[in-house]
């Protein structure tokens, strides 16, 4: 038997879902009974031990970094990016409104509507390359505040050597 949590709402199907901490999860309509989700998750058995086994697997893999280690890649960052952005700004001709180091989880780097970087610390632990094109990337968002195919075409451009 596989353990899960039961979120009831206002829906109208039943869904799985395998949390980012590695748990089950079924988000249930308000009148759904624990007969029918109980049939609903034994009839995803399968996806559901695939998907469990997977998380556990990339959780072991990347175990949660101690405290002294988010404060080295904080100061890492501190140190690294500046100049980093300094020089792609530069380069892209583009002037960001400044920058923050955060403790992000879900994303490295976004640029706000008033043209302000955030990068989380977490990206120190990644190639000094995944480094620089999330830098780029954001500040490809300074004229391009999307992913469109126009932003992308501004990063291939970059990419191109200079003359």
């Amino acid at each position: 038997m596989i353990d899960y949590t039961v979120i009831r709402s206002r829906r109208r199907t039943l869904a799985l879902e395998v949390t980012r901490q590695g748990t089950a999860l079924v988000r249930a309509p308000l009148r759904a009974s624990d007969a029918d989700i109980a049939r609903f998750v034994d009839s995803h058995r399968g996806w559901l031990e695939k998907h469990l086994a997977a998380r556990q697997a990339y959780l072991s893999a990347h175990p949660e970094p101690s405290a002294a280690q988010a404060d080295a890649w904080r100061q890492q960052a501190k140190e690294t990016l500046p100049p980093l952005v300094a020089h792609w700004a530069q380069r892209m001709g583009v002037q960001p409104a400044g920058i923050t180091i955060t403790a992000a989880r879900t994303r490295f780097g976004s640029c706000s509507g008033k043209n302000r970087l955030s990068f989380s610390l977490y990206l120190m632990a990644y190639p000094e390359t995944a480094i620089e094109y999330v830098v780029v990337h954001e500040l490809a968002h300074i004229r391009h505040h999307d992913h469109s195919p126009a932003f992308y075409l501004s990063l291939i451009h970059i990419s191109e050597p200079t003359r």
